[in-house]
């Protein structure tokens, strides 16, 4: 199943590796140097232009790992996992 996180950015449910709210996590030293390492490894791609971001996913795929940060927040994200309407 496809699960939308915002600006017409879709991913598979099946990639997901975890869902993150960036306010509790970022306050980390180790998380913000895991997002400034994915994103200099061309690894972060942000789907939140016009919005402040409230989340990051991780994925993992063949192709390898992306880190996504989003507008949505992670209840918002975990509804849309479980298939309920918003």
């Amino acid at each position: 199943m496809y699960i939308g996180i915002g600006q017409d950015t879709v991913i598979k449910d099946k990639d997901i590796l975890g869902i993150f709210d960036l306010d509790n996590t970022t306050v980390s030293k180790a998380t913000r140097e895991y997002i400034n390492t994915a994103s200099k490894n061309g690894e972060c791609v942000t789907v939140s232009f016009e919005e402040l971001p409230k989340s990051f996913i991780v994925t993992a795929d063949k192709n390898g790992r992306n880190v996504y940060i989003s507008p949505f927040n992670t209840s918002t994200i975990f509804k849309r996992i479980k298939g309920q309407k918003i």
